[in-house]
């Protein structure tokens, strides 16, 4: 349990929302209150900015979770960043008038497919990312000194501006440098980097320890910030892995709890005994159905404490339902003799009366032959109006 949940409630969400929750939450909140857009939204927005900047940060958070605002010691529980420039971060535009800093790079989005069995016990995965580091031969220049010139026709900027007469009329558009394909630079070859051959980046293999912590979710994010391609003159963005839970054979999962089908026989049913479940963690466990208890089939019920732990705060589990099939004894078991036993001690079965002027027929079961069913069908796919098909029966029955 979280010691406060004030600044959750300024973003409008759970004390357990996640990172992505978080980023949409703020998201639109910011751009409701954004004094450009709402003029009486300046100490909402500052406020709404206060608390992302703290919840977005795992370690201000988990400390925020434990100790409240007054846990943040200095600037971490006032408002370290100005909220215009957090906004600006956030969107890539608007902030305040201060030097905003270089260009972020894009993220790098991996998604790593994860066990149920994982997601309830918690493990770390180590994972091979390939990614752009700036080249260390040429410090990220691209060559020697001169190698590497802004393109005089575009000014540096990989980009024209041209225009273009019709009739009266004069239009103008922009179009990729062809001096220097959009690059915005001219490269000497004779000079350029013979490691990187003027890219000024080299690609790199990294290995990265992904955690992943007990009651995860599908789609839950984990940050790895400024990780992703590095580039001159560029922040790198982050790399970020999304956890993407695969089905299980016998346990099915919603939020934290668990769900799981379980056959008992026709005598546990009725007179109780012991069945034993195979948890996610390889434990069993022993359930045991009192006697007089009666179990129907498709009857569920639930085990407390033994669904999915909560992220964060992993001895809190969900329930564990168990749907019931009873397995009914085969036609070889049947006798006169077993038969008359179980009517001496089953419950008598009350007939259903029958007027007395009711026209009655002897009717036998059949049981259905799925062949007869399937040519069955196949004749009727055969007539194209649905009032030539007849009124006749979908399933035939076996002939005994």
């Amino acid at each position: 349990m979280v010691k406060d949940t004030k600044l959750y409630d300024t973003l409008g969400v759970s004390p357990t929302a996640s990172e992505n929750e978080l980023k949409k939450a703020y998201r639109k909140l910011a751009l409701k209150y954004h004094p450009d857009k709402n003029p009486d939204g300046a100490d909402k927005f500052k406020e709404i900015s206060h608390a992302y900047e703290i919840l977005s940060d795992p370690h201000k958070r988990e400390t925020y979770d434990s100790f409240g605002e007054e846990g943040l010691s200095g600037d971490a529980g006032g408002m370290g960043m100005n909220p215009e420039d957090l906004f600006s971060s956030f969107f890539g535009f608007g902030g305040s008038s201060r030097n905003s800093g270089p260009r972020r790079g894009k993220d790098l989005v991996h998604p790593l497919k994860v066990s149920l069995e994982d997601l309830y016990k918690g493990k770390v995965f180590k994972l091979s990312i390939k990614h752009n580091i700036i080249c260390k031969a040429c410090n990220g220049k691209g060559g020697k000194e001169g190698a590497v010139k802004s393109c005089s026709d575009c000014n540096g900027r990989g980009v024209k501006f041209v225009r273009r007469q019709i009739g009266p009329m004069i239009q103008q558009y922009q179009t990729s440098c062809s001096t220097c394909n959009g690059t915005g630079e001219i490269i000497n070859k004779e000079l350029e980097c013979k490691t990187c051959h003027s890219k000024k980046v080299v690609q790199e293999t990294k290995i990265i320890e992904v955690p992943i912590d007990k009651g995860m979710t599908d789609g839950q994010q984990i940050t790895f910030s400024g990780e992703a391609d590095q580039a001159p003159g560029i922040e790198a963005g982050d790399i970020i892995i999304v956890v993407k839970e695969k089905p299980h054979d016998v346990f099915k999962r919603k939020g934290r709890d668990l769900y799981i089908d379980q056959k008992i026989d026709l005598i546990t049913a009725l007179t109780g005994g012991t069945f034993n479940i195979k948890h996610l963690d390889d434990r069993y466990l022993n359930v045991t159905i009192n006697p007089g208890e009666i179990i129907k089939p498709d009857q569920t019920k639930c085990i407390n404490n033994e669904g999915m732990p909560t992220y964060r705060n992993p001895f809190d589990k969900g329930y564990l339902y168990v749907k019931f099939e009873v397995e009914f004894p085969t036609t070889e078991w049947y006798s006169d003799e077993k038969a008359q036993m179980l009517k001496s001690v089953l419950p008598s079965i009350q007939q259903e009366k029958i007027p007395s002027n009711a026209v009655i027929d002897e009717c036998v079961m059949s049981n259905i032959d799925p062949n007869a069913k399937s040519q069955q069908q196949d004749r009727s796919d055969m007539y194209d109006d649905d009032d030539e098909r007849g009124s006749g029966p979908q399933v035939q029955c076996a002939q005994q």
